[in-house]
């Protein structure tokens, strides 16, 4: 077995300690059955969040995104991107040549508070005066340009160019907005001030992105994915399992679905396998009973995850010498990068533990040499759960797929910087869909270039439509 997916070797001094250590670690390694049984109710959801009229509600919002085809190699011309999602946003140029990106120009701007608590309308009036001093600095005010937003707020699409904001997070709290289309206030804000050229065409969030921008890059992919702070998916649906799309399409027969699989277990559907741990951690959050399937693998929680459980062993007397070190007691203490870091020890299979035992000493934890094994079967625990909780959903999307052979774009920070998490992935992934040809893409910056490239593809369907 390749050092990347096998666990830590775990000797220590003290046999009966190990035994104890393993007996609590036990409720995160995931049984065949219960793997099983995630998988059917994750396909369960996914059905009834694309039903017309379900009996109840899916935890699933399998968000239609209207988008009904990817990059194709045609795509030609200037392109508009704005990427709002925090307190920072960008505006960004693309220039395309059959297919291929020649060049890419990018500015960063701040949003001060008073317009993100401010009238909505004085936001979006923001925004269009940041894309014009963009194009006014490159000389490109009279150019007529396609807009692609990335608007990574919770939303419901109505249209490729329609969506409705459902609620502000962060540090947004604009009124007047809520149960608007953000897209026909961008529009307006640049229409008020008569001196642009530019239309909105397409909204999207950073999976849909990530999926636009994986296309781009490999004409294979049908499935985007985010493993960073919290995690989501989409992927390509055939048109007539779409069943709540009411209407007729024309000659569309397939449309990228949002999953929005970070709500997955909202509804109590993973309550069989939360452990002790999961439980707290969603106790002690800051929005309790949301988020369930984030809060199990995610950047945001791993760390927090792996806090709680080492607090448990010490508590138990089986770590720092039976006595609990007070800065564990203290949430949010444990970053998920330590669990990168010690995690690359037991990849590289150091004879000392250096990464490991810089998080000890940043922590200010006194620390024996059992400790630090302990600490990275804990790490290797959590990550191996993330994986298989990330396969068995990513698998059954695959099946999904009406493709021969599928690349399945990621992006997000915990995939780009976990030493292991990438090939526990592969191998579970291959486990859990034996024949199927898959591959992961590291696809960066979807919500900049694939919004980008969205506004091209809408570009296109826009001509097609009036030909």
């Amino acid at each position: 077995m390749a050092p990347r997916i096998e666990a830590p070797e775990f000797q220590l001094s003290k046999i009966d300690v190990a035994k104890k250590v393993e007996d609590i670690l036990a409720p995160l390694k995931l049984s065949e059955e219960v793997q099983k049984r995630i998988r059917e109710v994750y396909d369960e959801e996914m059905r009834i969040g694309l039903a017309r009229n379900p009996s109840r509600k899916s935890c699933l919002q399998m968000e239609n995104t209207y988008l009904p085809e990817l990059p194709n190699g045609t795509e030609e011309g200037e392109y508009l991107a704005l990427d709002l999602g925090g307190t920072n946003f960008r505006v960004i140029l693309l220039q395309l040549e059959k297919g291929r990106v020649v060049s890419d120009e990018v500015q960063h701007y701040f949003v001060p508070e008073p317009l993100r608590v401010g009238p909505g309308s004085e936001l979006f009036d923001f925004l269009a005066a940041c894309i014009y001093d963009f194009l006014e600095t490159r000389s490109k005010l009279d150019h007529k340009l396609p807009l692609g937003f990335t608007f990574s707020f919770p939303m419901t699409q109505q249209d490729l160019n329609v969506g409705i904001l459902v609620s502000w997070t962060k540090s947004f709290n604009c009124p007047g907005v809520v149960g608007e289309d953000a897209v026909k206030m961008l529009n307006e804000a640049i229409q008020r001030r008569g001196d642009l050229e530019v239309e909105v065409v397409a909204v999207l969030n950073d999976t849909t992105g990530t999926l636009v921008q994986g296309a781009f890059l490999d004409r294979k992919c049908a499935i985007g994915l985010i493993i960073g702070t919290g995690s989501n998916a989409c992927y390509i649906e055939r048109v007539d399992r779409v069943e709540k799309w009411e209407g007729t399409h024309g000659d569309i027969k397939e449309v990228v679905v949002d999953i929005e699989w970070g709500a997955f277990g909202d509804n109590g559907v993973l309550d069989f396998m939360k452990t002790e741990y999961d439980q707290m951690l969603d106790k002690n959050s800051l929005l309790v009973g949301s988020f369930t399937f984030e809060k199990l693998f995610s950047g945001k929680y791993l760390g927090e995850l792996t806090r709680l459980v080492l607090v448990k062993l010490a508590e138990e007397g089986l770590m720092f010498g039976g006595k609990i070190p007070s800065q564990l007691l203290r949430p949010g203490s444990f970053p998920t990068r330590f669990v990168s870091l010690v995690e690359q020890d037991a990849v590289l299979k150091l004879a000392r533990p250096v990464s490991s035992e810089s998080c000890f000493h940043e922590l200010g934890i006194e620390h024996g040499s059992d400790d630090l094994k302990i600490l990275q079967q804990v790490c290797f625990a959590v990550t191996e759960r993330a994986a298989i909780l990330l396969a068995i959903c990513l698998s059954a999307t695959l099946m999904r797929v009406d493709r021969e052979e599928c690349t399945i774009a990621v992006d997000g920070s915990l995939y780009k910087y976990h030493p292991r998490l990438h090939h526990l992935l592969e191998h579970y992934i291959i486990k859990m869909t034996p024949g199927k040809k898959f591959s992961l893409l590291l696809a960066e910056d979807g919500s900049g270039k694939g919004a980008g490239l969205i506004a091209a593809i809408a570009n296109r369907l826009r001509t097609r439509k009036h030909s």
